[in-house]
């Protein structure tokens, strides 16, 4: 599928349809270059909780989960007992899959590792770009691929560290999603902006 003209005389990429809430997220945040630690944190779990469903149900959740996990702050997340987990399996309003609960809480004290002993996760994350976002040049959702050498990589590494749900196919979506590459479509008329780096 090709970019979609929308009322307003915009292309998008076809993903959103015609959802006002995915297309505001398609709008402002997805392909926007993240370079804020804890906010990437946030996205990688937000991402881990995806697996076998679809975004827009994560991110119509997004708010619920931000309120259960504290705001996703790691160094809280890190600390979570037994009991606090049974607590989050009874939250009608987040996914409640033990497997994912107990992997942000794995996963919150890999973050934590990483930020005391260095090199930080944006960095991190980012040093496999060396900094800047991959700009792509699809013309279709057809050529977008699920994975790719660098997801390989950059999941190797982070499951290395003791992060959970990271597969290349979970990490290829969220450098989507953060701006590491651009795969908003060539005619699509968010990709043009991102194509810098300031991701505005």
């Amino acid at each position: 599928m090709s970019p979609v003209l929308h009322a307003d005389g915009l292309h998008r990429c076809p993903w959103p349809g015609q959802d006002p809430f995915y297309v505001a997220y398609h709008d402002h945040e997805w392909g926007v270059p993240e370079y804020d630690d804890r906010a990437l944190y946030e996205k990688l779990m937000l991402d881990g909780f995806q697996a076998g469903l679809s975004w827009i149900t994560i991110l119509r959740k997004r708010e619920n989960f931000r309120k259960a996990f504290d705001g996703f702050a790691p160094e809280k997340i890190a600390r979570y007992t037994p009991k606090r987990i049974e607590r989050l399996m009874q939250d009608a309003g987040i996914v409640r899959n033990r497997s994912k609960i107990e992997a942000a809480v794995s996963s919150a004290r890999a973050y934590l590792d990483v930020m005391e002993k260095g090199p930080g996760f944006s960095r991190l994350l980012w040093d496999f770009l060396d900094g800047s976002p991959k700009v792509n040049r699809f013309r279709s959702v057809k050529q977008v691929p699920v994975d790719s050498p660098l997801s390989k990589a950059m999941s190797k590494e982070l499951a290395g560290r003791g992060f959970k749900f990271v597969g290349p196919t979970i990490v290829y979506a969220f450098m989507q999603a953060t701006g590491m590459v651009n795969d908003h479509l060539v005619d699509c008329y968010r990709h043009a902006p991102l194509s810098g780096n300031s991701g505005k």
